[in-house]
């Protein structure tokens, strides 16, 4: 994920090597360099600049440091901000209070119902009993394709009828899986807009719906984020976050071609956790999201040997 990021970041630390000293010249030139590689990986411009000027501020500060060279210095201050640039860590999967319920949202092509599938199927694969929820009643496609995860991985399955109300498909769902003791229903929505009034309202009636099977449900609304969308990706998961308190972000298609800097800006601005990310296609190329991993990837190499 991000490797070209990751490249960036090793060539801007070379700018310290073999200095003796940190001095306001060298830190900017170097987080000059690092502020382009994180703009040219779609970053947020006010994050980026924000971001570098408070690694700055403390790289100045923390100069009585002479035991500590120069590029260590720099290495360690921006692996640290940046850290904190990914917002808090996601929460694990409950399953406590059975049936967990977990609505995925987002716009069209985003992969909600692939992802939804594919969480299935892990879960089943983990000796859960998952419940796949046929809510984007918009599209018969989309049916027939959650469908066909659903007796791919064994979940149970609840649908209604192309053009149907989708908060009736939720709550029956959601009473379908406390009768049939499933640890956790997956509810698949329809792809929305979210400059849509009538189609956030409806997002709004499924979760009210869903809160008369348990005032507690949903435990989780994840927006499901296509890794190639690029900016335009914050002003939509700000709204999404306004109607919905969103617990975490899915970003989807994030192959060699994403730059996936946006998804740094949300977690940063809205402090959302990513809880998965996917790859490709393959089901093994979804994977629960470490910020810690990520964060240790970036730096794989300065962090080695690097003055």
């Amino acid at each position: 994920m991000f490797e070209n990021l990751s490249e960036r970041l090793e060539r801007s630390f070379k700018i310290l090597k073999g200095e003796g000293k940190i001095t306001e010249i060298n830190v900017a030139e170097t987080l000059k360099d690092v502020r382009r590689a994180l703009l040219d990986a779609d970053v947020n411009y006010k994050v980026a600049k924000s971001f570098t000027d408070t690694v700055k501020q403390k790289a100045l500060g923390m100069n009585v440091l002479t035991s500590i060279k120069p590029g260590q210095l720099m290495v360690k201050l921006v692996h640290d901000e940046l850290a904190e640039l990914m917002g808090g860590n996601a929460k694990e999967l409950q399953f406590e209070n059975r049936p967990a319920i977990i609505l995925m949202a987002g716009l069209n092509g985003a992969g909600k119902t692939t992802f939804s599938g594919k969480l299935a199927l892990m879960l089943k694969n983990q000796k859960r009993k998952p419940l796949l929820a046929a809510c984007d009643t918009f599209r018969a496609a989309a049916i027939d394709q959650l469908e066909t995860w659903a007796e791919r991985s064994g979940a149970e399955f609840v649908k209604h009828q192309e053009g149907s109300d989708p908060a009736a498909v939720a709550f029956d769902a959601c009473s379908a899986a406390v009768a049939r003791g499933c640890d956790v229903v997956l509810i698949d929505t329809a792809g929305r807009l979210h400059n849509k009034d009538y189609l956030m309202e409806e997002l709004k009636k499924i979760v009210r719906v869903i809160k008369k099977v348990s005032p507690e449900m949903p435990q989780d609304m994840w927006l499901v984020i296509d890794g190639n969308t690029g900016q335009n990706t914050i002003n939509q998961t700000k709204i999404f976050n306004q109607s919905f308190p969103l617990t975490g972000l899915v970003v989807t298609k994030l192959d060699g071609t994403a730059r996936g800097g946006a998804v740094l800006s949300i977690a940063s601005s809205l402090q959302i956790p990513i809880r998965w990310i996917g790859m490709g296609e393959r089901i093994d190329q979804l994977v629960p999201f470490s910020k810690a991993e990520y964060v240790e990837g970036l730096f794989e190499n300065a962090l080695e040997d690097r003055q």
